[in-house]
């Protein structure tokens, strides 16, 4: 993967955690750390990938999330059998400290082999090779992650297994919802609730969901009213990308990843975690999801509707329809907390235009001075910082002028 990639990929991340923001040194974001257990956390957003100053100004200001890498075991071990029952639905809560915007945890650190350990012990027997395992402590971003993965082989082929363990404040989980199947390739999927609140996501889908590859993934994501995340990713290949596939599926069926991810084993671990990012509220305009799909309503163009809006108090991912083509829209409708002149939004805003009623307005695409990937308008206008991109999903339905109509609409006004 070539360094302008691995930067497209990383952003992602930044991008779904909306509040947190984004550390203009683009050498930082793209130096080492635990890339393929970024990618997995990542590539699971729906929004879109944006290339270069386009993908600053869409994710924003402030310092980005990274995971630093922290290799553990590497020799061959053999995993233990896992237990017949695992968690179940009152597992999601446990022990865990619940999320706090201000105060560090004060549970004990876990280290990485602590947390490879913890992972293997949930695995079917079989024998593991490339353990690698990610403590609370380590890395850049100590504190806010904790993963493991490794190279299973239960007798039937090799698969890339990994997991990966985080918190996140009150507000700001985003509840992941199954993709649509007539724009991925997926063979299974459903969302669940569990008895103490808890969601479950698991699917059976590919690596690539446009089809260019065989290489499945089958996933498990648990999303806990404590703020926490565990997601299970496993594969039929022994790589996530350019590895042949070497059995006709990953080795756990959907029940087992749901015992892996939902295991009382992880209260010690997320409760050791502090939440990523920052807190959102200190950035929300006071516009709820409905408020926002009433004022595009009076902003898309004639034809084009609002069919679908999830998000959060910041970002917005929008699905648009017209006729029978679909499309999307990612909308940042932000309260700017930093103060007049900081130098990072000074940066993101440089070369700006200054409309007449005092805005700064930057375009990005085709016929600009960033003419990169997606189109977007970002407007700075006060203390509200508006962004209209073209979203990831579907075809393309907003031109580049419409994204700035949207942007630059006086209908947008903060509310708190």
């Amino acid at each position: 993967m070539s360094e302008p990639d691995k930067f497209e990929d990383d952003l992602l991340y930044a991008i779904t955690r909306t509040g947190e923001g984004f550390r203009t040194e683009q050498s930082d974001l793209v130096a080492g750390g635990y890339q393929r257990g970024r990618r997995r956390w990542r590539r699971r957003s729906t929004v879109a990938v944006v290339g270069g100053a386009a993908a600053l100004a869409l994710v924003g200001t402030g310092a980005v999330y990274l995971t630093g890498s922290s290799p553990s075991s590497t020799a061959t071990v053999s995993a233990a059998a896992a237990p017949s029952t695992a968690g179940g639905a009152g597992s999601a809560t446990g022990s865990a400290t619940p999320a706090s915007a201000s105060s560090a945890s004060a549970a004990p650190a876990v280290t990485g082999d602590e947390v490879l350990a913890a992972f293997q012990a949930l695995l079917p027997k079989g024998e593991t090779t490339d353990a690698k395992g990610r403590g609370t402590n380590d890395g850049p971003a100590k504190g806010t992650f904790a993963g493991a993965d490794l190279v299973f082989d239960d007798g039937h082929g090799k698969s890339l297994l990994q997991i990966g363990i985080q918190k996140h404040r009150n507000g700001q989980t985003q509840d992941r919802s199954c993709p649509d199947a007539k724009i991925n390739r997926i063979d299974s999927c459903a969302v669940t609730t569990l008895a103490d609140g808890s969601k479950l996501f698991l699917s059976q889908g590919y690596e690539y969901p446009d089809g260019r590859a065989t290489t499945k993934e089958w996933l498990a994501v648990l999303t806990g009213p404590d703020g926490r995340e565990i997601m299970m990713s496993e594969w039929n290949a022994a790589q996530e990308k350019g590895s042949p596939d070497s059995r006709p599926n990953p080795p756990l069926t959907l029940d087992q990843l749901k015992a892996v991810v939902t295991d009382k084993s992880w209260d010690r671990i997320v409760a050791a975690l502090q939440p990523d990012g920052v807190d959102n509220s200190q950035q929300d305009p006071g516009l709820s999801l409905d408020d926002r799909k009433a004022v595009l309503a009076k902003l898309l163009p004639a034809g084009v509707t609002v069919t679908k809006i999830d998000g959060n108090e910041v970002l917005a991912e929008v699905q648009l329809a017209q006729g029978t083509t679909t499309g999307s829209l990612l909308l940042r409708v932000q309260k700017l907390v930093q103060q007049p002149g900081d130098p990072t939004t000074e940066k993101l805003f440089e070369g700006a235009t200054v409309l007449p009623e005092g805005g700064r307005l930057k375009l990005y695409g085709p016929g600009t001075s960033n003419p990169k990937n997606q189109q977007m308008a970002d407007l700075l206008r006060g203390d509200l910082r508006v962004m209209a991109a073209q979203g990831a999903t579907g075809k393309p339905l907003l031109t580049l002028d419409q994204l700035k109509a949207i942007a630059t609409s006086p209908e947008w006004k903060l509310k708190k």
